[in-house]
């Protein structure tokens, strides 16, 4: 039985609510959601989001499954239920990254929205929040797949301290409680720490509840 469907590891609590799972899905398991994740670019593909005042683009490209997906355009920062450039429905939600929620959220509401970003091995994001939701209760479950990132996490003013880890592929992070709106980042790759994606770079799975339960 593979490590993902038997073992929990233990996470490490950066801070209060900040929590790491190291190699919480092996190299099969991690196999597995890619394809996954491939099968739902089929319907959805990778698009570029632009910032909503300056219109200055994204350097990730990102699509979404679920029933909600998070779009930022000249209209602002949102959830729709369609994708901007096909305008079909996004695709259902992987079986195995509910059944992850499952696992380590905490017994939270089930999740409405996965953001999936990809990132070019030049590619970075920017200090931020999640905080387009109505329901801050629910945990931020985020899944990494591919070469490793500097991960950058603090509290809940973008000047404040932060820390800086290696988010490797498999692992998960977890912004829960007093950290769920933690400012986080990524400052960049490190390419060709991971042979997992076959044109280079890092997907990453971000799963959130949307609306209050």
């Amino acid at each position: 039985m593979t490590r993902s469907a038997a073992i929990t590891p233990a996470p490490l609590e950066l801070q209060p609510g900040a929590l790491w799972f190291r190699e919480a899905l092996d190299r099969e398991a991690q196999a597995a959601l890619l394809a996954d994740i491939r099968a739902v670019l089929d319907e959805a593909p990778l698009f570029t989001p632009t910032m909503p005042r300056s219109g200055q683009p994204f350097s990730v490209r990102m699509s979404n499954c679920g029933p909600l997906g998070w779009v930022s355009d000249a209209a602002g920062y949102r959830y729709q239920s369609f994708h901007p450039d096909t305008r079909r429905p996004w695709p259902a939600m992987p079986p195995r990254l509910i059944a992850l929620w499952e696992r380590l959220a905490g017994g939270a509401p089930p999740p409405e929205a996965c953001l999936i970003n990809y990132y070019a091995p030049d590619a970075r994001m920017s200090l931020h929040q999640d905080r387009d939701e109505a329901d801050f209760t629910a945990p931020v479950l985020s899944v990494s797949l591919g070469d490793t990132a500097i991960f950058r996490v603090g509290g809940e003013t973008r000047r404040g301290p932060t820390r800086s880890i290696h988010l490797s592929s498999g692992d998960v992070f977890l912004l829960s409680g007093p950290s769920r709106l933690a400012f986080h980042g990524i400052d960049r790759l490190l390419p060709g720490t991971s042979r997992l994606v076959e044109e280079g770079g890092r997907f990453n799975l971000t799963l959130r509840r949307v609306t209050a339960a």
